[in-house]
């Protein structure tokens, strides 16, 4: 009978420690400062990171291209630090010769892929136009949760 009960107590042990060792392991995603950029890696990106189940803690400036993240990973595994900022403008392209072009199309379409919340902030201060709106502090808690310690998780409504 001892050695049956110190199998369960092994066994229970190693389930513990392998629970321990998975949370440990599962990475999180940290925005720390990202200015945007071209739309297609960020895709290529979020895409991944939503498909690892990885969490977003966006921790800095998170402007342009960047705000894509909203679009892809899910609401509940994104959270935000006292010092996230998301910035929002217009879509456009720039050609060869460096000269930039409104992409109204684009701006609409990107419009209707951010969450419903998000997309009624931006809404409210007359859509996305070529001026950088910054949704920061109170209102972007209010949308995401904060990140709470020591494991940084979304924490909804926070």
């Amino acid at each position: 009978m001892p050695s049956r009960i110190r199998i369960i107590l092994t066994l229970l042990l190693a389930v513990v420690l392998w629970a321990i060792v998975t949370m440990l392991a599962r990475a999180d995603v940290r925005i720390i400062s990202s200015p945007g950029g071209e739309v297609g890696p960020f895709l290529d990106l979020f895409e991944k990171v939503r498909a690892s189940g990885e969490r977003v803690i966006i921790d800095g400036p998170c402007l342009s291209a960047c705000t894509l993240v909203l679009s892809l990973v899910p609401e509940e595994r994104i959270c935000v630090t006292r010092r996230a900022v998301l910035g929002f403008h217009a879509a456009r392209s720039v050609d060869r010769r460096g000269r930039t072009y409104a992409e109204p199309e684009a701006s609409k379409l990107v419009l209707q892929t951010y969450p419903t919340p998000v997309r009624g902030w931006i809404e409210r201060r007359g859509g996305l136009t070529s001026r950088l709106l910054l949704l920061r502090g109170r209102e972007l808690k209010a949308m995401y949760g904060a990140c709470r310690s020591p494991l940084n998780s979304p924490q909804p409504g926070n």
